[in-house]
């Protein structure tokens, strides 16, 4: 399980998540994942950084297993982690090419809303089922992907977006088979690092400056709200609702009524109720079908 680095070519360096079985990463994994952009963007030699996962999925999120069982402390370090990650990419000193297979919710949202460019596989699905887990977060990010009215819809449904819907609305680049998406990465990578180095760092700055959205302020003013409902008992509430619901054979769900639900039935539930409330975001990964991948959550 790690974050690592490699240089396929002159001008380009390829991060890749990889910690099985569905990226859900723990916090530690977060912070390495920022300092793994931020160095890649550091070095002179980079123009730019390809942002990609091994395995099934590009990223369910954090690891809930982890979360739930330390309490508030965990909490603090995931949401801190993922704020740290997201920023990291956003500004990332080069352009940031985010290469998605399979899932992409919760944290993953916030990576690639962060991006520069989006190429993903023709499976890739995209989604915050957030409200199913008693979590909010990275709605800052959905925006940057789909239309106002639609980041709302699929926020308070829980819905996922396809690849080919992203692209629709012009998010995404290309849609690729699986089979294909190192290499279409890699084009536009490839295409990107040709134009001259100290040019693009002052394209990425001028066009970060530029921007509308504070992303980093976004993201962290809805973090206070996940906080509330965690501190307040609420998201132990729906959490449980959504176990007993069965829950885990709907789409973007298995960390409640799987490793998130055995997690509170039996460690949470046993623990003080201050505790209980410190358990963090849940979800599912789910593959293009809809079919529960894993347990995971942000």
């Amino acid at each position: 399980m790690s974050v690592s680095t490699s240089s396929p070519e002159k001008g380009i360096s390829v991060v890749t998540i990889d910690f099985p079985p569905v990226n859900a990463l723990p916090v530690r994994g977060w912070f390495e994942l920022a300092d793994a952009v931020r160095d890649a963007g550091r070095d002179p030699e980079v123009r730019c950084v390809v942002l990609g996962a091994e395995g099934r999925g590009f990223n369910a999120g954090v690891d809930i297993k982890e979360i739930q069982a330390a309490g508030h402390s965990a909490l603090i370090g995931a949401n801190r982690g993922c704020a740290e990650a997201f920023a990291a990419v956003y500004e990332c000193e080069v352009p940031v090419v985010a290469a998605v297979q399979g899932f992409c919710l919760g944290g993953g949202i916030g990576l690639v809303g962060n991006a520069d460019a989006i190429v993903a596989s023709q499976d890739a699905t995209f989604g915050l089922p957030e409200l199913d887990r008693g979590a909010l977060g990275a709605a800052t990010h959905l925006a940057r992907l789909v239309p106002q009215h639609l980041m709302r819809a699929l926020y308070y449904t829980s819905r996922t977006a396809t690849a080919a819907e992203l692209r629709t609305h012009g998010s995404v680049w290309r849609v690729v088979p699986r089979a294909e998406l190192r290499v279409a990465a890699l084009e536009l990578a490839r295409e990107i690092a040709a134009k001259d180095g100290r040019l693009l760092r002052l394209a990425k700055a001028a066009i970060n400056g530029i921007d509308p959205v504070d992303v980093r302020r976004g993201y962290r003013f809805e973090q206070g709200f996940t906080f509330e409902a965690n501190l307040s008992g609420l998201a132990d509430e729906i959490r449980d609702r959504f176990g007993a619901a069965g829950g885990a054979g709907t789409a973007g769900g298995a960390a409640t009524a799987g490793v998130g639900r055995a997690g509170t039935a039996g460690a949470a539930k046993a623990r003080p109720p201050a505790e209980r409330r410190g358990a963090a975001e849940g979800r599912g990964a789910v593959d293009g079908s809809g079919e529960v991948e894993g347990d995971a959550g942000e």
